[in-house]
């Protein structure tokens, strides 16, 4: 471990340049060395591994990136919600619809593989005990079903989650009239909706793509 006074030290000696040391103190202490790190990874020489700074880099250009990187991240998940909810609609109120059951999202007769069956209703099980929705405390509390309806459901669940429902779904017919809903086939739509739920998390989590400085 090293304070920020000293990661400064550090920084300075591996070559970035720092005006106002405070402000960089202040960086690291709110931000995090370890998350800063990842920018400072486009400024250094060949090999990286050497943790040297390329000439006149500056703790200024990391902290550009930085903010670029995070508005970014804001752009692109403002606009990926958007998307989640209607692949959530279109889910739950098609299969709805096709299965005329409200409750297909937790019957094993609507889903191909047993196995991957299994491992969502574990999934659901966690979701549902720790919920603190209103909505599930008024399901509990006034009905004597054990799993509130699919539209219900699909509001507390990840869109991972649902992802894994959508590509378990018995029938063929269903799952093509989900994926026309976005004017596409089932594997197509399948292959979207994963990217779509890896790019989601890679916002949320704020992961970067680069390899952070040791």
């Amino acid at each position: 471990y090293c304070s920020p006074p000293e990661l400064v030290t550090l920084l300075q000696k591996r070559g970035l340049l720092i005006n106002n040391e405070e402000k960089a103190e202040s960086y690291l202490k709110n931000i995090g060395y370890y998350r800063l790190s990842a920018y400072f990874y486009p400024l250094l020489t060949l090999p990286k591994e050497d943790h040297r700074f390329k000439s006149n880099s500056t703790f200024q250009q990391v902290m550009q990136i930085y903010r670029f990187d995070r508005k970014l991240r804001l752009i692109i998940f403002n606009e990926i919600e958007k998307i989640e909810i209607a692949i959530r609609c279109a889910i739950v109120n098609i299969t709805s619809q096709e299965t005329k059951d409200p409750f297909w999202m937790t019957n094993s007769l609507y889903f191909v593989n047993q196995h991957r069956y299994s491992n969502t209703q574990s999934l659901i099980d966690k979701e549902l005990k720790k919920s603190h929705e209103d909505f599930i405390y008024h399901f509990k509390e006034t009905y004597t079903d054990m799993y509130p309806p699919a539209w219900e459901l699909s509001e507390i669940l990840p869109l991972g989650v649902i992802t894994e429902i959508y590509k378990n779904i018995k029938g063929k017919r269903t799952q093509k009239k989900i994926a026309q809903r976005f004017y596409l086939n089932i594997p197509v739509f399948e292959s979207w909706i994963t990217l779509i739920t890896l790019t989601r998390n890679s916002c949320c989590h704020h992961e970067a793509n680069a390899t952070s400085m040791g």
